[in-house]
């Protein structure tokens, strides 16, 4: 059994690791929309369906179940390392011919078919091939949850290992490498214990006596009990995936939506999953497990409303300011003490439930394989139903409040399927070979069915017959189903009422989403009743978005718990800077590709420009253009509304890596690089995309932010864009004349700007608008643009020289941006580049005034 349980632990870290970068790979070419995650999840967790209930039916269990499972082992190691290989050629090819609308999902599908079924199949299959070591007797069954627990618990160092360390230090190659070791050294040992133990069915000479008498009558388990258990746990799958989805969401906010607060909330669902196994485990030898089954379900409703209670009404307003910890190791302590507050309670009865199911549905002698795999497949399905419904439907239809509803009254009726017959049928357990009311009952075998049943002895008057280890109550009992039947007792009627009426008060009393977490997420409580009025709150597929007036008057667009943009005056002036800069310094800039909507400034800057033809802005959130069009029209020259304007909902990479569309121009103002998913879009990889669909002449400008980010993550996301642009300029953004945030500019080859050309444009009277937006921002003219100018990439080599270059085989910035969201150093960065500045004499072209009057500008 240690030994066992130890391979678990080593095969279920190996899982986790290897689910972590399977889809960080994916997520690279396919996307990293809500539809593209819930399709990978719907095929990885499919596939472990699969392959669980395929075990039973295609391996033979005259097999020895360690070598069975060794195999398994082996034979995901070599489909973790064959992905290393297929992966981009599997990504050449979607992107050449992948997209959106219905061929772009199917192909989404099946591409993930491909990569995940193979593996997924086999590790679906590793724990219903071990089941066969053991009996289905109570003691067995409980073993079997033991499995589990030990599975869950090599999840969660999994998880933690490839989320803080491997992948934070190493690359998606190594970390592979990594889960390869733990399968292969889990596969030696099984069949190293294989060797040595080479018998592994038992045969019991009684049962094989009692095959032949003439008294054996065999009793089956009636249908109906089987199917509210797989029915229960499939609901309990549903839940649980559900409430993780919900519950990740909330916490991505007050934690911040970084790589490491994922990593945290599922190692600690994953731990509460383990506890409660463990627990189910112990109990089910000890009580009846359908009746204990049935009132886990009844508790889970009260732990979803305490969760919900929780993170609504609690947690954001607990008085914590993550940017006095200078360690930020110790705010992740914290975050995992607040996330073990909310998540640990429901997930244990959800963990709980699954040795509870075994154990009721297990009967001495029938295959353990075939009962794992059964179980194992009916609670993947509801989980798969779970995960998707909730991310895809759930949240952006009826919000995560009612969603959560939707939870505790899907698990009250689970609760209701398995309690209701059990006070319809009452249990009591009994012992072979013992009295009960007079009867004695012996042990015989079901030769039909290969497993044991009970039937009271040959030498009685009575020919009642009872299943193993169930019972009788005093009333009729049927001779054909050895079942007692009575009348459901008041006392249970009550009890059932009375848990109705609790479930109907727990439900009503779930609390909506507080519009301060929305908004200022992890600073909630250091800001409440300072951060103006919030007018708006959404929850959307991918985010949830508000919308607030601040005191000064200005309105501020939230998302991921933040600011993202507004109207007062320093983040006009980088919008339209932003969008400015990317119509005037290309020639003809008549299609532009705008990456990120957020507040729509940026884009409508770019849009009321008369030689713009066409506008493509690539949002992830189909949300935000309906709320900025809203509630900025004004600021973003109503921008959705604009006829050349077109928005596609889409992931931008996946959206640029599978357009055949080429641009003048593309600028880029995504999510902050801490927020898991971004990092994609400052990757070598993407640049490079970006620069391969710009057409002669083009230019690529990139919002960086200095606030809320480390030195290293800046340095690493204008090292990497340099790496791709070795001619790139930096334009800086101050405020208060410290420095606020920068833009990037770059073109694919020589970049020249002429002065007197971007003041003719603006003279022009159909520039009029393009000249009134400059203004408002405090430039009226080409000197006052370019004299933001604030270095560029060959003069800034000895900054960027130990930059960490983001690529796709590794994301590090995620990892680097994640350490220092709660910093702020961007006055100190920003004259660090500034130390080295120089007039660039050979990118500038203009009039000797205008020349004269930027160098001075500059120097100055």
């Amino acid at each position: 059994m240690p030994a066992l349980f130890l391979l678990f632990v080593g095969s279920g870290a190996a899982a986790l690791i290897y689910e972590i970068v399977w889809f960080q790979l994916l997520e690279l070419f396919i996307g990293s929309s809500s539809v593209s995650i819930g399709v990978l999840l719907g095929t990885f967790m499919g596939g472990m369906c699969l392959g669980s209930l395929l075990l039973a039916r295609v391996i033979s269990p005259r097999r020895h179940p360690l070598r069975v499972y060794a195999g398994l082992e082996l034979g995901i190691g070599v489909f973790g390392l064959l992905l290393l290989v297929l992966l981009p050629l599997v990504g050449r090819i979607y992107i050449a011919w992948g997209g959106d609308g219905p061929t772009g999902f199917l192909l989404r599908g099946v591409v993930a078919a491909i990569c995940l079924l193979p593996p997924t199949l086999a590790m679906g299959a590793t724990l219903p091939a071990v089941a066969r070591w053991v009996e289905t007797t109570p003691e067995g069954v409980a073993r079997l949850g033991l499995f589990y627990a030990g599975n869950i618990a090599g999840a969660v160092a999994g998880s933690l290992l490839a989320g803080f360390y491997l992948l934070r230090v190493y690359d998606m190659r190594l970390t592979t490498y990594v889960a390869v070791g733990f399968d292969v050294v889990v596969a030696l040992v099984a069949l190293s214990l294989a060797a040595s133990r080479t018998t592994f069915i038992v045969e019991n000479a009684e049962i094989e006596s009692a095959k032949r008498s003439p008294s054996w009558r065999p009793i089956r388990s009636s249908l109906f009990d089987r199917s509210t258990v797989y029915l229960a746990i499939g609901l309990s799958g549903f839940c649980a995936l559900a409430g993780e989805v919900i519950w990740t969401r909330l916490l991505g906010l007050l934690f911040g939506a970084t790589v490491y607060t994922f990593s945290l909330i599922v190692a600690v669902f994953l731990i509460g999953l383990g506890i409660g196994s463990s627990l189910g485990s112990a109990l089910s030898k000890q009580v009846n497990p359908r009746v204990a089954f049935g009132w886990c379900q009844w508790l889970v409703v009260a732990a979803v409303a305490w969760a919900a209670h929780e993170l609504t009404l609690s947690l954001p307003y607990w008085p914590i300011n993550p940017a006095l910890s200078v360690d930020v190791w110790l705010n992740f302590r914290l975050d995992f003490l607040r996330a073990s507050w909310v998540v640990l309670p429901p997930a244990a009865l959800w963990g709980a439930s699954f040795p509870l199911a075994l154990a009721s549905v297990a009967e001495p002698g029938q295959d353990a394989g075939r009962l794992v795999g059964s179980v194992y497949a009916a609670n993947t399905i509801g989980a798969v139903a779970g995960s998707l419904a909730a991310s895809l439907l759930l949240i952006a239809w009826i919000g995560s409040q009612h969603a959560q509803q939707v939870m505790m009254g899907l698990s009250a009726l689970a609760g209701l399927l398995l309690l209701v017959p059990a006070f319809v049928h009452r249990t009591v357990r009994l012992k072979p070979d013992t009295t009960y009311e007079g009867t004695t009952i012996r042990l015989e075998p079901d030769i039909a069915h290969e497993r044991p049943t009970v039937r009271v002895a040959p030498d009685t008057t009575d020919k009642r017959t009872i299943r193993p280890d169930r019972a009788t109550s005093r009333g009729r009992m049927d001779a054909e189903s050895g079942r007692a039947r009575s009348p459901i007792p008041w006392a249970g009627a009550v009890v059932i009422a009375a848990s109705i009426i609790a479930t109907a008060y727990l439900i009503r009393g779930v609390p909506p989403i507080p519009a301060m977490l929305v908004a200022h997420g992890r600073f909630a409580a250091t800001l409440l009743g300072q951060a103006g009025e919030i007018v708006y709150v959404g929850e959307g597929l991918q985010s949830s978005v508000a919308v607030s007036r601040l005191p000064n008057g200005a309105l501020g667009y939230h998302n991921a718990g933040k600011i993202q943009a507004s109207s007062a005056p320093e983040d006009m002036r980088l919008q339209r800077l932003l969008g400015h800069l990317t119509t005037l310094v290309p020639d003809h800039p008549r299609s532009v590709l705008v990456i990120g909507c957020g507040a729509g400034i940026t884009a409508g800057a770019v849009s009321i420009d008369p030689m713009v033809e066409r506008v493509t802005i690539a949002e992830i959130e189909p949300l935000v253009p309906r709320v900025v069009s809203t509630y900025f029209g004004e600021q973003n020259q109503h921008v959705v509304d604009n006829p050349k304007v077109r928005i596609r909902i889409d992931d931008a990479r996946h959206f640029l890596l599978t357009s055949r569309e080429r641009f003048d121009a593309i600028t880029s103002d995504p999510l902050d690089p801490w927020v898991k998913g971004a990092a994609t879009l400052y990757t070598r990889e993407f640049f490079q995309a970006a620069r391969e669909h710009l057409n002669p002449g083009g230019v690529v400008t990139l919002f960086v932010q200095l606030y809320d980010s480390s030195p290293a993550s800046i340095k690493s996301e204008i090292g990497t864009f340099f790496e791709v642009f070795p001619n790139a300029v930096i334009a800086g953004n101050t405020f208060h004349g410290i420095g606020y945030d920068t833009v990037l500019m770059g073109q694919a080859g020589a970049m020249r700007i002429d002065l007197a050309a971007v003041d003719a444009r603006l003279n022009r009277a159909d520039y009029a608008p393009v000249a009134a937006s400059l203004r408002e921002i405090g430039l009226v003219s080409a000197v006052d643009l370019f004299a933001t100018y604030a270095g560029r990439a060959q003069d800034l080599k000895p900054w960027t020289r130990d930059a960490l270059i983001n690529r796709d085989g590794d994301l590090r910035l995620q990892y680097l941006a994640g350490l220092g969201l709660n910093m702020n150093e961007s006055d100190a960065v920003y004259a660090e580049i500034l130390k080295y500045r120089r007039y660039p004499a050979d990118l500038f072209a203009g009039s000797d005034r205008e020349l004269s009057e930027l160098r001075e500008r500059i120097d100055r």
